[in-house]
């Protein structure tokens, strides 16, 4: 038989953990003077106490004003959250030059958590639990995102007037992250890499790119051929995070590379586009990236060791790096990154060859 523990927090809501180590919530209240017991859902659902605290409230309601009475109606007729999240990602579709992977990110793990919940059923509570279950998967920053979405979805229907409530996340608090990524690669690895990707031409272009402009993922994959002027060897980049443009330099290979690439080109083309089957490029550089990038560098990591894991976005810290190592002012640095503060430069600053290593090895000689 089934052992229940109550809610320290909310009468009449109790659970049962089950031999998974999931738990399984119910609500009971009183129906004809019996204690009438209601099975709500399990965690692993996204059901918490705070959701069937709510619905505990609406099942007393009906009971004490019926099906027909106004507070009910009003209950009935509360708009779903997904209906909102439809009409923000129609406006989104046009405003948002990340509609395409927010929606995506949206459907594969916003949606089925919170699928036939109404606005009303969306708490604070409800969201932290889906926060705590995808960082389980998921890297902090990448939850950060998924529910800054949800914030956003609500911030539009409450300004457009779809609904009058408050936004339920405005005192969420966000997973604090730790974004100073130690890991870059040295020249012995650089080489390593190279190597390993030589065959296959689209990941050997993409890397070599990576590495000589230390532009992001995203900037990458929209360089296209109009981009590239082989006269001056450089190459018009656009900063989807600062929403700039900026040039980059290229060197002797990458052009010799790139004047291979581009012969069967048209100038709106990308020149990383290999297939049409690779419609959302990004996504699909980063999972073939992925494989090489854990058999050679990370085979002894923690998956959550992300200072130190090689992921695609070394190959810009790695750029920056060794510019540092090799002498170049911070300002320079600076420019050549697109950085909006200098502060986000000085990171590097530490690798300079004047950073203060030599005054240390002479000391006391």
């Amino acid at each position: 038989m089934a052992q229940f523990t109550k809610s320290k927090k909310f009468t009449g809501v109790t659970f049962s953990t089950l031999k998974n180590g999931d738990k399984s919530y119910y609500i009971t209240y009183k129906l004809n003077g019996k204690v009438t017991r209601i099975h709500i859902g399990k965690q692993s659902e996204g059901i918490n106490e705070a959701f069937c605290h709510q619905k505990r409230n609406d099942a007393i309601n009906k009971v004490k004003f019926g099906e027909d009475s106004s507070i009910v109606r009003t209950k009935k007729k509360s708009i779903l959250f997904t209906k909102i999240a439809d009409e923000y990602f129609k406006y989104s579709e046009i405003h948002n030059k990340g509609h395409y992977n927010q929606l995506k990110s949206f459907q594969k793990h916003i949606e089925p958590f919170l699928k036939d919940l109404t606005v009303d059923e969306v708490t604070l509570e409800l969201i932290e639990t889906m926060q705590q279950k995808k960082l389980k998967i998921l890297a902090p920053k990448t939850v950060n995102h998924l529910t800054q979405s949800i914030g956003t979805i609500f911030n539009y229907a409450i300004n457009r007037e779809l609904i009058k409530i408050k936004n339920p996340l405005v005192k969420l608090k966000k997973i604090v992250l730790n974004n100073h990524r130690l890991r870059y690669l040295n020249v012995e690895e650089i080489n390593l890499l190279f190597d390993k990707l030589k065959d296959n031409e689209q990941l050997f272009l993409f890397a070599h790119l990576a590495l000589n402009t230390g532009a992001r993922l995203h900037t990458i994959i929209n360089i296209k051929k109009k981009d590239i002027d082989f006269y001056n060897k450089t190459v018009t980049l656009t900063d989807f995070k600062n929403d700039t443009n900026y040039k980059a330099f290229l060197n002797d290979t990458v052009i010799e590379l790139l004047k291979h690439k581009v012969t069967s080109l048209k100038e709106n083309d990308s020149i990383l586009l290999y297939s049409t089957r690779q419609s959302n490029l990004g996504t699909y550089l980063s999972k073939k990236m992925k494989p090489i990038f854990d058999e050679l560098f990370n085979q002894e990591l923690d998956l959550k060791d992300t200072q130190n894991r090689v992921v695609t976005h070394t190959l810009r810290h790695t750029f920056a790096s060794h510019l540092a190592i090799n002498g170049t002012p911070i300002f320079t640095i600076q420019k050549l990154m697109n950085h909006k503060d200098i502060n986000m430069t000085m990171r590097y600053a530490k690798l300079a060859p004047d950073s203060g290593r030599n005054f240390v090895n002479d000391l006391y000689k």
